[in-house]
C-alpha cells in the first residue's frame, strides 16, 4: 500500500514540475493570424488530486486558499465599475494584485489555462486571497468558433480543471477568445456550467501599448461597465493606478462580476456585457 502511495507521490511531483514551453502574445488582437492546432494530451491534474486526496484526506486541500467574506455590495444603488484582466497570469499579474491591494479594488481576470500552468498557480492562489474573481479564458488563446467540438471542450475543461487543482476554484464564468463565440461555444460553455461574460468598454491596450491612451479609454466607463484590459503587457498594468484615482474621486466601486451582477449565479452558456444584461432586474439609469 505505502509503495503505491510513494509512487503515486512521485508522479505528481514529476507532473507539476514540467514547465511547457509557454511564450506570452504580444498580440491578442487578431485572431486571424492565431494558429488552430488539434488539441494535445494533458494531464488530468484534477483527478491524479482526487487520487492523493482519497490517500490522505489532509493533503493537499487544506493548502488552498481561502476567499475572503462575501461583500454586500447593491450596484443598483452605488456606482459600480467591474475591471477584467484577461491572458494571465503574467510577469507584471503581481505587481498589478499589489496596485489593487493599495486601493482595496476588487476585479476579475481571465485567465489561460497554460499560463496557470506555467505560474504553478502562484498568482492564481493570491488572486483568490485577496477577494479577485478567476474567470476561464481557455487553455490556447484560439478562436473557440473555428475549433472543433471536441478542441473546445479542451480548451475550456482543462483550464477549469488546473485553475481548480492549483487555487480550489471551480470558475463559474468564461470570455471567449477576441469575443468568438457560437451556438457550438454556448452550449459547451452551458455544459461545463461557464456563463460568457464579454465587455462594453474596450481599452484596446494590446493594439495601444500607451499608458495615458488606455487609462483615458478605460475611464469612459459609466456605471455597470465591463472594462476589458490584459495584465500581460506593462503599459496597462502603468495605466492602473491613475484608472483607479479617476475612479475613486468619482465615487466607484470597483466590483468582481458576481459583485456586478449581484446574483448567485449567471445562466451558463448566456453571454452578458454590462450590468444591464441581468444584474438585480435593474440598469445601470437606476443609479444616481
Amino acid at each position: 500500500m505505502w509503495r503505491w502511495v510513494v509512487f503515486t507521490v512521485v508522479v505528481l511531483l514529476g507532473v507539476t514540475s514540467c514547465e511547457p514551453p509557454v511564450a506570452l502574445l504580444s498580440d491578442r488582437g487578431d485572431p486571424s493570424t492565431s494558429p488552430v492546432p488539434e488539441p494535445f494530451p494533458l494531464f488530468d491534474p484534477e483527478e491524479l488530486a482526487d487520487r492523493l486526496v482519497a490517500i490522505q484526506r489532509q493533503w493537499p486541500r487544506n493548502s488552498l486558499p481561502r476567499p475572503p467574506a462575501a461583500r454586500g455590495v447593491n450596484c443598483a444603488r452605488v456606482r459600480c465599475v467591474a475591471l477584467t484582466f484577461d491572458d494571465g497570469p503574467g510577469p507584471y499579474t503581481g505587481r498589478l494584485l499589489d496596485i489593487l491591494a493599495g486601493h482595496q479594488a476588487r476585479a476579475t481576470f481571465f485567465v489561460l489555462g497554460r499560463m496557470v500552468a506555467e505560474d504553478r498557480g502562484e498568482n492564481v492562489r493570491r488572486m483568490v486571497t485577496e477577494g479577485h474573481e478567476v474567470g476561464n479564458h481557455t487553455w490556447d488563446h484560439l478562436p473557440l468558433t473555428q475549433l472543433t467540438e471536441k478542441a473546445i471542450r479542451f480548451e475550456l475543461s482543462n483550464t477549469q480543471k488546473i485553475v481548480r487543482r492549483l487555487a480550489g476554484v471551480r470558475m463559474t464564468m468564461m470570455r471567449p477568445p477576441y469575443g468568438s463565440t457560437g451556438k457550438r461555444v454556448a452550449a459547451e460553455a452551458s455544459r461545463l456550467g461557464l456563463a460568457q461574460v464579454l465587455w462594453s468598454v474596450d481599452t484596446l491596450d494590446w493594439r495601444d501599448r500607451d499608458t495615458r491612451m488606455v487609462a483615458q479609454r478605460a475611464t469612459q466607463a459609466t456605471p455597470g461597465a465591463i472594462v476589458l484590459m490584459h495584465d500581460i503587457h506593462a503599459t496597462t498594468v502603468e495605466a492602473v493606478p491613475a484608472v483607479l484615482t479617476q475612479f475613486i474621486q468619482r465615487g466607484y466601486t470597483f466590483v468582481t462580476l458576481s459583485e456586478l451582477y449581484g446574483v448567485p449565479r449567471l445562466v451558463p452558456g448566456r453571454s452578458y456585457t454590462s450590468m444591464g444584461d441581468g444584474a438585480r432586474g435593474t440598469s445601470s439609469a437606476e443609479i444616481p
